[in-house]
């Protein structure tokens, strides 16, 4: 794969790893490295949109996420209120807020209802822009998405074997409409894609990094993004 089709623009997704170790690494509590993390957020927005990229998918809380320490918890579901109230942000760049995750009225769903409001205020307060899509995977897991995916197909397609395909699938992922990734970047020296976006990202390049997430930036994205320049790997 070279890069998205000439009829759209390019789709990177973004596993930010390793906000804990940026904030051990300067004897800072794990919840400094989360807000970093926010922060270094809406510098990649900002890059991305001022490179005409089309959609930015990035991995903000798993369902495997909720096991973590509850004060932990508590200040990520904070920081995710604050990153859906960016809304001037978002306009300033053009950008539209999206999110995919368990559907808020479904069971096994965690989302709590304050993020669910911001969630949905925010997406609301951006609709108006046509520039960049910024999808925030929220309460998200790809095993989850897929099995949930296959069971609306298989109750749709009425036993009928024949309709069931890739193309039905597709339709009942999380946001149908969200395209195939181009670019997949993971940070902090990990080399796993740990559960995201597994149906999406088939034929996209991978960008691992050492850096952690907050000292990812502008620079360190256009060395990912040169990857959809070199053509398919040999």
């Amino acid at each position: 794969m070279t890069g998205a089709p000439e009829d759209r623009k390019i789709h990177v997704a973004c596993i930010m790893d390793g906000n804990g170790r940026w904030a051990r690494r300067r004897g800072l509590p794990r919840t400094e490295g989360h807000t970093a993390g926010e922060e270094a957020l809406a510098t990649v927005v900002r890059a991305a949109a001022a490179r005409d990229v089309g959609w930015l998918t990035v991995f903000g809380f798993s369902t495997e996420n909720w096991v973590r320490p509850r004060s932990e918890v508590r200040h990520i579901l904070s920081l995710h209120r604050k990153l859906f109230a960016r809304t001037a942000e978002m306009d300033a760049n053009n950008a539209r807020s999206s999110w995919i995750g368990r559907p808020f009225d479904e069971p096994g769903a965690r989302t709590p209802v304050e993020v669910q409001r911001a969630i949905g205020k925010a997406m609301a307060d951006t609709a108006g822009n046509d520039g960049l899509v910024v999808t925030v995977a929220f309460d998200y897991g790809s095993r989850a998405e897929l099995v949930r995916a296959a069971s609306r197909t298989i109750a749709a397609s009425g036993g009928d074997c024949a309709l069931i395909g890739a193309a039905s699938i597709g339709a009942n992922l999380y946001d149908p409409d969200l395209p195939p990734v181009d670019l997949l970047v993971r940070t902090s020296g990990e080399t796993r894609i740990s559960n995201f976006l597994l149906w999406q990202i088939k034929g996209a390049k991978v960008h691992f990094t050492e850096r952690t997430w907050p000292d990812f930036d502008a620079a360190e994205l256009d060395r990912a993004l040169a990857l959809l320049a070199r053509g398919p790997s040999a």
